[in-house]
């Protein structure tokens, strides 16, 4: 059978009339709007490197951008589900807060001296990180039971929660900071040693790749099985293409970083190894924390996109009305989000608790405004209904990328602030302007 690209004359006609921009999107099938963030975080890039006389488009500024992107990241494609039934979870931030001191007093003074397993022990870090777990999980299902059982708003709810959560992590140690923490726990965090180095980065890059053509054949042969249009042949290639080029250039990034020359020196002196003339080049390769936050992004893409579960989020957003006359327990569906929530929070705490090597009460401080900004940038309406993982994650990148250009041009913290508000603010807007364009 020949492939076609369209089965209705009147298309092919309505096509043809349109510009080489426009067909070349209709063709491609690209998101306008992430095409736009993209722009968008490229102009930023620019932007900041030419006022930072070249410091930030570096691999160094870059990797530790991608370090510190995670965590909101991975609580961001949280977020994304809060927002898209309707709610909002101001805690989040708090609640990180409470979760990464739990984890550090779980492993730094409860397990070595109440139950005498000593710091750096095999399981150590693994127990630390179960009861962060836990605890998001309750966190969240105790929120999402005051929401979706007792129908208080999550405004209020939340806000609620962002007091008493913060609260509750300076009772826990009466305002301590707890450190350091356990050595396998702090990989968790990147750094030299929390990264898999460079040829376990490109084994990865070109695993990514693969994967990605597999899922644009496959992707091709279920549109063929349903006779469905198809993309032509050199889109498909053009997609492919770009997205290879992306990977494997942010894994050539990570590994044109290298250790510092005291580690390497280190390093080296442990290992017996005699230092060369010009030195010792050890790549960090991909952080750890990186790929928590990507594995992270693709199981709650799967989770939105494949899932019972993502239907019925979408479905309540939509029309929460039509979604339980339709038969769905919204009331379960919203409290399994907020679960799901504080398990992200949980990650996030990890990520951020290992990176500082302690647990301290200001952890968290505001990441709450950077979760809902992230999302929002990424498409994500306020009115529900509509959102993206991916646009959420690029928009945390885009986040991060303001805040870290801004450190490095010397620009106050309060500073920092109003421009974070202005951003979302923006955003929102261009979400308002962009929904009544296509409605």
């Amino acid at each position: 059978m020949t492939e076609v690209t369209s089965t209705a004359p009147a298309d092919r006609a309505r096509a043809s009339e349109l510009g080489p921009v426009a067909r070349f999107l209709r063709a491609t099938e690209l998101d306008t709007r992430m095409l736009g963030m993209i722009g968008a975080l490229l102009i930023i890039w620019v932007g900041f490197h030419f006022l930072s006389g070249g410091l930030f488009l570096t691999p160094r500024n870059l990797w530790n951008l991608s370090v510190q992107s995670s965590s909101i990241a991975v609580m961001a494609t949280g977020m994304v589900l809060v927002i898209v039934t309707r709610n909002i979870d101001l805690s989040i931030g708090s609640a990180l807060g409470l979760i990464g001191m739990i984890m550090g007093v779980v492993q730094a003074e409860f397990l070595p001296q109440v139950m005498g397993i000593p710091l750096g022990g095999p399981s150590i870090w693994v127990l630390a990180l179960i009861s962060g777990l836990l605890v998001g999980l309750a966190i969240g299902g105790f929120q999402g039971f005051l929401i979706a059982y007792l129908g208080i708003p999550a405004f209020i709810v939340t806000l609620g929660g962002l007091l008493v959560w913060r609260g509750a992590a300076w009772w826990v140690t009466s305002g301590r900071t707890v450190a350091p923490m356990d050595a396998t726990f702090r990989l968790i965090g990147g750094g030299p040693q929390g990264s898999i180095g460079a040829t376990a980065s490109w084994a990865v890059g070109i695993v990514a790749c693969v994967a990605f053509v597999l899922l644009l054949l496959v992707a091709r042969s279920r549109r063929k099985r349903f006779r469905f249009p198809l993309r032509p042949v050199w889109a498909e290639g053009f997609i492919g293409t770009i997205a290879c080029a992306a990977i494997l250039g942010a894994v050539w990034i990570a590994n044109s970083y290298p250790w510092p020359i005291g580690i390497v020196r280190r390093y080296a002196e442990a290992n017996n190894i005699e230092l060369p003339e010009g030195g010792l080049f050890i790549a960090h390769g991909i952080a750890i924390p990186v790929l928590i936050a990507v594995a992270v992004g693709i199981v709650m893409t799967f989770i939105a996109t494949r899932t019972r579960f993502g239907r019925y989020v979408f479905a309540i957003g939509g029309n929460p009305e039509a979604a339980e006359l339709a038969g769905i327990n919204t009331r379960w569906v919203v409290m399994k989000i907020f679960m799901l929530m504080g398990v992200l929070a949980a990650i996030g705490a990890s990520i951020s608790s290992a990176r500082l090597n302690a647990a301290t009460n200001s952890l968290g401080t505001l990441d709450e405004l950077l979760v809902i900004a992230a999302a929002v940038i990424g498409g994500t309406s306020l009115a529900g209904g509509a959102g993206t993982i991916a646009g959420a994650m690029l928009g945390a990148l885009l986040m991060q990328s303001l805040q870290s250009g801004m450190v490095l041009l010397g620009v106050d913290t309060p500073l920092q602030n109003i421009v974070v508000g202005v951003v979302l603010v923006l955003a929102v807007w261009l979400d308002t302007l962009y929904r009544k364009r296509i409605i």
